[in-house]
């Protein structure tokens, strides 16, 4: 199993062969998840209990808020089981969950859990009304002051109906992104996403204040985690965002805050690993994403595939549903610097779907 250098070059992770990892899952619920055939990351009707489930699956391989594991109307199983697949073979050495805004808390004891005392953003296209500058300063104090005995950290997101409000951020800061951000569908629904972004940029003065503009179009994820980018260059924390368009708006967020203040970061120890899935997704363009920022970024794509699975369910992966989520990009970058194989991995991701 190995990667591809999507930007920059492929020292940033060799140098992390075979070292120690802590995983950080934001699990944080945008209520823009409630408009109808919006997004396919989880149960319909329960996509709020999305980034519950998933955190209790990854720390517990068991899911205790609902009776059967998160899958889509179309039967993929959540990119959970990749991430915690991955886990089992070679673990990290602590998962931790960051409570970014969940509706129902996960049941988990043991691991850490860091509750910042924040309600789930609200629908973009009423005009999500986040506190951003409030969730923004509390991702740069968690980033200052989040110390850990591992080399890196490994910044994952669980957050339904994300990609869409990623894609209102970026457009709210006047990136270049028509056809840019992915979907959990394979067919991404965008005349529901067009109509959506259309009635929360128009809320908006684009003109306006940067932090305004992220209450209004954004969710507190992508908020709470530019904060903590920015945070965390204080102990130059190695971080490793795992995800792929999401955290590519995470990386613009700090971009415009940069661009606001004439600011500089030393982005030398700041990665974005994500799957085959999105870098080879025709409907979507992360490397364009990542291109428009004003600083240097190192991201990878892991070349894992399902291609050695006869699992139905699986299968779809490869064929363009759900293409990444709950770290699973990041998860598999991590498992090729492990050692591990597709086999190993792919076996495992079975082991759990009986």
């Amino acid at each position: 199993m190995n990667f591809e250098t999507i930007l920059g070059k492929v020292d940033f992770l060799e140098f992390l062969r075979g070292k120690k990892a802590t995983f950080l899952l934001s699990a944080s619920v945008t209520k823009t998840c409630e408009i109808p055939n919006i997004s396919q990351a989880g149960i319909p009707g329960f996509l709020h209990l999305t980034p519950t489930l998933d955190a209790e699956f990854l720390c517990t391989k068991q899911v205790r808020s609902m009776p059967e594991i998160a899958q889509t109307p179309k039967g993929v199983p959540t990119p959970a089981l990749i991430t915690r697949a991955v886990h089992e073979l070679s673990a990290f050495s602590n998962i931790e969950i960051l409570n970014l805004g969940l509706e129902t808390l996960a049941q988990i004891s043991h691991f850490k859990i860091h509750d910042f005392d924040m309600k789930p953003s609200g629908r973009i296209d009423d005009g999500a009304k986040i506190p951003a500058m409030e969730i923004f300063q509390k991702g740069i104090e968690f980033g200052q002051s989040y110390e850990t005995n591992d080399d890196y950290v490994i910044l994952a997101e669980s957050i339904p109906a994300g990609t869409t409000t990623a894609n209102a951020t970026a457009l709210g800061l006047q990136y270049e992104c028509e056809g840019y951000f992915s979907s959990s569908f394979k067919d991404n629904p965008s005349d529901i996403k067009n109509s959506t972004l259309k009635d929360a940029l128009r809320r908006v003065n684009l003109q306006g204040d940067l932090f305004e503009i992220l209450s209004s179009l954004s969710d507190n994820m992508i908020i709470f985690n530019a904060g903590f980018i920015l945070g965390s260059r204080v102990n130059n924390l190695k971080v490793i965002l795992a995800g792929g368009t999401q955290m590519a708006a995470v990386l613009l967020v700090v971009n415009s805050i940069l661009r606001s203040m004439d600011g500089q970061i030393d982005s030398s120890n700041i990665a974005l690993c994500t799957t085959k899935w999105i870098s080879k997704d025709e409907n979507s363009n992360i490397k364009a994403l990542l291109e428009q920022l004003d600083f240097p970024i190192n991201a990878y794509a892991s070349d894992f595939d399902f291609a050695l699975s006869n699992h139905p369910a699986l299968k779809l992966y490869d064929q363009g549903e759900a293409k990444e989520g709950v770290g699973c990009g990041g998860a598999l970058c991590y498992a090729s610097i492990n050692g591990l194989t597709k086999e190993q991995v792919t076996k495992k991701v079975e082991s759990f779907l009986g």
